[in-house]
């Protein structure tokens, strides 16, 4: 089995998260490639050696640069703040360095343009995990091959509640665009609409800070938003993102009615995927709890036993299967760099849109 050097830029929680799934992948999926944890890079070298001895690289530096240089490694993984997503990719690309980036794509739309410009004619591909999971994977399925009909409405939401208390300092996420929700938490349930429905024509978005100031300063960033939105499909639409909602801690939920049927998912119970069939006496039907079982893709190779159920870092995993096959084939795996342009286009539509207070389209 050939070897590939992985480089991840950054060792923070993603780049954890990253460095545990490439030193599993192979084992769990037999891949064709065999990653090598070749180097990390941190912001000093201090920092770096301890994620080299922690995750278990060869080598370890406080400069990215030296990373993306080095001819032993052979495909870059991006888990930094946004702000240096496209730098490194552009470097990395100017290599011919494979590039996998954590999402949102760079932290400006121009910088996702700039990004999917330098990726053409390398591979690519933006790391949205919550959509891997096999609950979600087998929704897309049942909604592609028909199961609950015409799709007629999606309702999503990524809620959290991890700055709900106003008496919380006021830290980095305070201040910044990219570090509000609509830069951090919106581009997660943005993806899943795309890859559920379809691409969006139209959108009209609220966004509204509900804490402007914290014990150390001013909030000068979005606490939460939502919009609606039509599909190109013609498919009505609402989503709402929030850090402030009380109670909720992993909040990526979504339900869509069809003409035949409805799918409802909420990842704090990741395992689990419910189905409503327009089907037999009335006095019997109801949503239907489905558990997730080898029959699912992508759950299998973790598991042979139904309703035990993968987590957090099994979508990780599964993300690095797709990005190590995009390497192997040459082929793209969803999503790609366009992809997540996507994603960011939607993103500044809805600024404008809150900003003007009126419906704003997109090209589709």
């Amino acid at each position: 089995m050939p070897e590939i050097g992985i480089g991840v830029v950054g060792g923070g929680y993603m780049g954890k998260a990253h460095s545990v799934a490439m030193a599993a992948v192979g084992a769990v999926f037999n891949t064709s490639l065999k990653p090598r944890l070749e180097m990390i890079a941190a912001s000093s070298d201090a920092s770096a050696e301890r994620y080299r001895e922690a995750f278990g690289f060869a080598r370890g530096t406080g400069d990215w640069r030296t990373l993306v240089q080095d001819d032993r490694v052979d495909a870059i993984i991006i888990a930094t703040p946004q702000e240096l997503h496209r730098e490194i990719a552009e470097a990395a690309f100017a290599r011919g360095k494979p590039v996998m980036c954590e999402k949102p794509m760079g932290a400006t739309l121009a910088d996702a343009e700039a990004m999917v410009e330098a990726a053409e004619g390398h591979v690519n591909m933006v790391a949205y995990n919550y959509v891997r999971t096999p609950a979600t994977q087998y929704a897309r399925k049942l909604i592609a091959d028909g199961e609950i009909g015409d799709v007629t409405w999606f309702r999503g939401e990524h809620t959290e509640d991890f700055y709900a208390d106003p008496a919380e300092p006021a830290t980095w996420r305070a201040s910044g665009r990219a570090n509000g929700t609509m830069g951090d938490l919106s581009a997660h349930m943005i993806n899943a609409a795309l890859a559920l429905i379809g691409p969006i024509a139209s959108v009209n978005a609220e966004i509204e800070t509900v804490h402007k100031t914290r014990p150390g300063g001013d909030v000068t960033n979005d606490d939460h938003a939502q919009f609606m939105c039509r599909f190109a499909n013609g498919v009505m639409g609402h989503l709402y993102f929030s850090r402030v909602s009380t109670g909720r801690k992993m909040g990526y939920a979504y339900e869509i009615s069809g003409t035949k049927g409805a799918i409802r998912f909420d990842q704090e119970d990741q395992n689990a995927l419910w189905l409503y069939r327009m089907e037999g006496p009335e006095a019997e039907r109801g949503f239907r709890k489905i558990l997730t079982a080898p029959a699912h893709p992508d759950y299998e190779p973790f598991c042979l036993g139904p309703g035990h159920g993968t987590g957090y870092q099994d979508q990780i995993i599964i993300e690095a299967k797709d990005f190590l096959t995009a390497i192997a084939t040459g082929e793209p795996v969803w999503p790609t760099f366009k992809d997540g342009l996507d994603v960011m286009r939607i993103i500044d539509a809805a600024w404008q849109s809150a900003e003007m207070r009126a419906w704003v389209d997109l090209p589709v």
